[in-house]
């Protein structure tokens, strides 16, 4: 019986559109050497499985979107020739174009990054828009919220996305009802109902991974970062985490709100499209950037084809960090081959992962990686969990999405390109920052690592397209 099983989700996973032939290649070897494991996983994590209602919703969301989103005066129409490339990669991702006259801060790296964020809310007169994966109830999450509280409780509309998982223990906590209590609006992303029912219409595993602040559409704040302590008390063992975080002003500000507007409005069904303003520009001619939302839902791309775009763009320099890495081939490819013709490319991964099968399976990509010269950094003190990309010192990325395939596939995330020489370099210098905490791997290390270690790593490398 289960052989007939076994043939029936092979012929499934061969009539899939959409799906890489390394990713049916994996699951077919995995349903073949151990059906009934590999039948019930690939009927739990196998698809990217939404409910059609949700998508349709989502999609409805973002044309009413779409529809109010009046050109910004400050759109970048003929960008440089050379980056044109990367400009329509980015735009054909997200949906979204580049605008110029915005002015951005690389907020510190320490907790105090929080103050800045505090000070907005603080500061704001008409609303307070948040999202992020993970809000705890340590001292920095705790501040947030207060800083929420005299908000609403002074007028100002508050409101608040946490993801269902990420933040399952805050939205238990006395601080989540406190929220609720003074006035603010608080939902939570992808709740799980009662899982063996919500399995059968959509993953369980689909999740916000974004981070963003926006205050009366004046100042916004994405990254990487959390709202919690860089001591991080759900996985202290791993601290610190560090990250990255930025405030952005002008018409960045209103892209960032889109994204928000967007989960917002799919969320609870409430229309709150008239907040997509137009916002002015903050100085001439600005820093140029674009923000890059993905989800599954959209299916059209990822930040893997952006990230890709701009590595095979690359001349002279690039600069990776991530906590993560488990690429898809396209990705990886790129990187080697920019190495290959003579760009320096250094990668910064953590010396210790959070995940032990992530941080193994990223050990399998690295011979690869140094084999064509790539020079891979680990950072000791803690957590690396920033996320950032530089090419020629001249443009950048940040945001939310990790170097893995969760992120490129499954996860809600909100990427940043920024086209600016001088955010460039103080972006390269927060990576310098970060080198010099780091040890650097060479060849001959990686060749001498032990026989049941490189195993371990090459065979979970090999079901990478499956993690």
């Amino acid at each position: 019986m289960h052989n007939v099983a076994a043939l029936a989700v092979v012929a499934r996973v061969l009539i899939r559109p959409r799906m890489e032939p390394s990713v049916r290649l994996a699951w077919i070897m995995i349903v073949e050497a151990v059906p009934l494991v590999g039948i019930m996983a690939y009927l739990l994590f196998g698809e990217v499985r939404m409910s059609t209602a949700e998508v349709q919703k989502m999609a409805d969301v973002r044309d009413r979107l779409t529809g109010l989103r009046r050109p910004s005066p400050n759109t970048i129409e003929h960008p440089p020739r050379r980056l044109e490339p990367v400009f329509a990669a980015n735009r054909s991702v997200g949906g979204l174009p580049a605008v110029d006259g915005n002015r951005m801060e690389l907020l510190p790296e320490g907790d105090d990054a929080i103050d800045h964020m505090i000070n907005a809310i603080d500061s704001a007169r008409d609303h307070v828009h948040i999202v992020f994966y993970i809000w705890l109830d340590d001292h920095s999450g705790t501040r947030m919220a207060q800083a929420v509280e005299r908000a609403a409780a002074r007028g100002v509309a508050c409101r608040v996305i946490v993801d269902a998982l990420g933040s399952r223990q805050f939205v238990r906590s006395d601080l989540w009802r406190r929220l609720q209590a003074a006035g603010a609006e608080c939902v939570t992303a992808f709740p799980w109902g009662i899982p063996l029912i919500s399995m059968l219409f959509q993953r369980l595993d689909l999740r916000n991974h974004r981070k963003i602040m926006v205050v009366d559409n004046r100042i916004a704040f994405t990254g990487s970062r959390n709202c919690a302590d860089m001591a991080f008390a759900v996985k202290a063992k791993y601290a610190p985490w560090v990250d990255i975080l930025m405030s952005a002003e002008g018409p960045v500000v209103r892209q960032l709100q889109g994204v928000f507007l967007s989960d917002w409005m799919s969320y609870t069904g409430r229309d709150l499209g008239e907040m997509l303003v137009m916002v002015d520009a903050v100085d001439e001619p600005g820093l140029a950037a674009q923000v890059v939302p993905t989800g599954p839902d959209r299916r059209a791309g990822s930040i893997s084809d952006c990230l890709a775009t701009m590595i095979l763009n690359a001349r002279h320099e690039v600069v990776l960090t991530t906590p993560y890495y488990v690429p898809d081939m396209a990705l990886d490819a790129a990187i080697r081959a920019a190495a290959r013709r003579g760009v320096e490319v250094t990668m910064i991964l953590p010396a210790r992962n959070d995940s032990v099968i992530v941080g193994a399976t990223s050990e399998g990509f690295y011979y690869g990686l140094l084999l064509a010269g790539v020079r891979l950094h680990l950072f000791q003190p803690g957590l690396l969990h920033a996320k950032i990309a530089t090419v020629d010192r001249r443009y950048a990325m940040i945001g939310s999405a990790n170097l893995d395939r969760r992120s490129f596939e499954l996860n809600y995330e909100v990427n940043m390109a920024i086209y600016d020489r001088q955010m460039t370099e103080e972006l390269n210098l927060r990576q310098a920052s970060y080198i010099d905490r780091s040890v650097e791997l060479t060849l001959d290390q990686v060749r001498n690592w032990g026989m049941l270690r490189r195993i371990r790593n090459n065979l979970l490398a090999l079901a990478s397209p499956l993690l």
